[in-house]
């Protein structure tokens, strides 16, 4: 009889390996060189072993069957399947189309990653508004300024103090595109008009032009610094876009150049972005200029020059849970909740309780069978005790106390939610039912504090 090794009586857990399901999202013709990095990321991801689709968006579209989400490409009826499980990568010029941006919205709803969300994307592919939010965060930029009367466009200029040459860009437009050089008011009046010609609302962005050799685009992943690149203006160009032909290089980012593109990435609130600016001449002491920040950022050219693999490490960040995230949903004016058996109820949200939702009953009464019998609304039922949980009250009351834990269903917002956990007490001059911020996060709601906010049995508003 053989005799098994020692080491094969020896249990040890195992970490589950972290998993995922990759939707990259594009609509860049396979040729492209843009379609760079929807390739690693599948490179990537089939080493790693994890299920991915590429999706496009020409032709694409999505089905919802026996409460599965699924996205199909053209003539693709199996699709794939999307749900919590999922990270979307988004890639390409997505918000050419509204009907694209609502696949975004879709994925959002179906509890998916976003990378980036839908707010992320919109505000990144406008320029202005990226300009306005980065002030917002007290960043440095080249002066900046809006053109949207042509007729005027030599005085606004005039006005806001901006030298020539100087820089003007479409609000809209990516990869150095939409990038003009111009060097007088002349130049300026037939630039505007031309392009007036062509579209009248078009609005239009100047820049200060700040001469340097080379811009620096910086990938943030997660709240953290992933990788930055040098591009060198391209010669007898003033742009310096890899996809325009610039060599990129490796850099060293200085304390204060990685803590200013970290509030740039927040700003925009982004989970995967790149931000591109032009070095001060004292890049320890004084911040650099901001230009952009890019919800689609690309692995061409920044994984020769580092030597890391970027897409590598996007995926592994994602497949770790805690670095998933869903878009709540913004609860706003009044909502339904609905509790079996009592039906529609009145509640509220108490943002600053970590505990748990809270009945206020009239009366309650803990049987022998493990079981309390209590009141509300003049309706009695009896529940069984889940456990109890020691309450601290705090402020003015500060103290503590026992309560006992009961399962309800809940509808709230048009969805369903079995077995939801709620202490029971009975300070029946209180609004019945105060949800706190765990079951926020299980509806994967938020409250707007600039709007009126109420729980109540009626749509309507009075």
């Amino acid at each position: 009889m053989q005799v098994a090794n020692f080491k094969d009586y020896i249990t040890e857990d195992k970490e589950e390996k972290p998993f995922l399901r990759l939707l990259i999202i594009t609509d860049e013709p396979e040729e492209a060189k843009t379609f760079h990095t929807a390739d690693r990321l599948k490179e990537e991801c089939d080493k790693l072993g994890y299920p991915h689709y590429l999706f496009k968006l020409t032709g694409g579209y999505t089905t919802y069957e026996n409460g599965i989400r699924r996205f199909h490409n053209k003539d693709d009826k199996k699709g794939f399947e999307v749900g919590a499980m999922t990270v979307a990568i988004v890639r390409g010029s997505i918000t050419r189309k509204d009907s694209w941006m609502d696949f975004v919205s879709i994925l959002e709803r179906a509890n998916a990653t976003l990378v980036n969300p839908r707010t992320t994307i919109n505000m990144c592919a406008d320029k202005y508004r990226t300009a306005l939010r980065l002030a917002d965060y007290g960043l440095t930029q080249p002066k900046t300024k809006l053109i949207n009367d042509p007729e005027k466009v030599n005085d606004l200029v005039k006005e806001s103090g901006i030298k020539f040459p100087l820089i003007m860009k479409t609000l809209r437009g990516s990869k150095g595109v939409g990038v003009l050089f111009v060097d007088s008011e002349r130049g300026l009046d037939s630039i505007v008009q031309l392009i007036h010609k062509q579209d009248e609302d078009a609005d239009l962005l100047v820049q200060e032009y700040i001469k340097t050799d080379y811009d620096v685009r910086v990938h943030i992943l997660g709240g953290k610094f992933l990788a930055a690149m040098k591009r060198p203006v391209i010669e007898g160009d003033f742009r310096s876009n890899v996809s325009q032909g610039s060599k990129p290089q490796n850099i060293e980012l200085t304390e204060l150049e990685i803590e200013e593109c970290l509030k740039a990435s927040k700003a925009v609130g982004g989970y995967w972005t790149a931000v591109d600016f032009i070095p001060s001449k004292d890049r320890v002491k004084e911040p650099p200029f901001f230009l952009e920040v890019n919800s689609s950022p690309g692995t061409e050219g920044i994984e020769d020059a580092t030597k890391k693999n970027i897409a590598k490490e996007v995926i592994t960040h994602f497949a770790k849970g805690e670095n998933r995230y869903t878009v709540p949903t913004e609860c706003g004016f009044k909502e339904i909740l609905t509790i079996k058996p009592f039906g529609e109820l009145i509640s509220k949200f108490d943002t600053g309780n970590s505990g748990m939702p809270v009945i206020h009953a009239d009366k309650f009464q803990v049987e022998k069978n493990n079981t309390i019998r209590w009141t509300l609304l003049d309706k009695t039922i009896t529940s069984k005790i889940v456990r109890t949980e020691e309450i601290s009250v705090g402020g003015l009351r500060d103290y503590e106390e026992t309560r006992y834990v009961v399962k309800l269903d809940v509808e709230f917002a048009g969805g369903f939610y079995k077995d939801v956990e709620f202490t029971i007490d009975d300070r029946e001059d209180r609004t019945p039912i105060l949800l706190d911020r765990a079951f926020m996060k299980r509806l994967n709601v938020m409250v707007n504090p600039q709007r009126k906010y109420v729980i109540t049995t009626k749509y309507s508003i009075d």
